[in-house]
């Protein structure tokens, strides 16, 4: 899939968010990359997807000092990899956004399985 129509897949899925998440996300960017440097891709025994780096907002305070915004990146290829079809791309690219918002809002693993 071409990087363009990736990207605005992912845009469709933010902005099916429910007004009352839209409006918790703050200082969030969410990024394409093709796949996870090897520092993340050799840590973990599955295919890394997706990734939240910050702090989440259930740990934040006003005292913090910010380092720029948290991230979400995606990674086009290893979600294509483990998709069939433009349809399962679609629905992986949504079920991996929610999951790393979830990790933004403080959930963790656990918390995040049926999600």
């Amino acid at each position: 899939m071409e990087r363009e129509r990736f990207v605005n897949l992912v845009e469709q899925v933010l902005d099916a968010l429910p007004a009352r998440f839209r409006e918790r996300i703050h200082n969030l960017a969410v990024l394409v990359e093709d796949q996870p440097p090897d520092n993340i891709a050799n840590s973990r025994n599955a295919l890394v997807l997706g990734v939240y780096q910050g702090v989440p907002a259930t740990q934040k305070s006003v005292f913090d000092m910010s380092y720029g915004p948290d991230r979400i990146v995606l990674y086009q290829k290893n979600i294509e990899a483990v998709c069939s079809s433009d349809a399962e791309i679609r629905h992986e690219v949504r079920q991996t956004v929610l999951h790393e918002l979830g990790h933004y809002f403080g959930m963790d693993e656990e918390q995040l399985k049926d999600v």
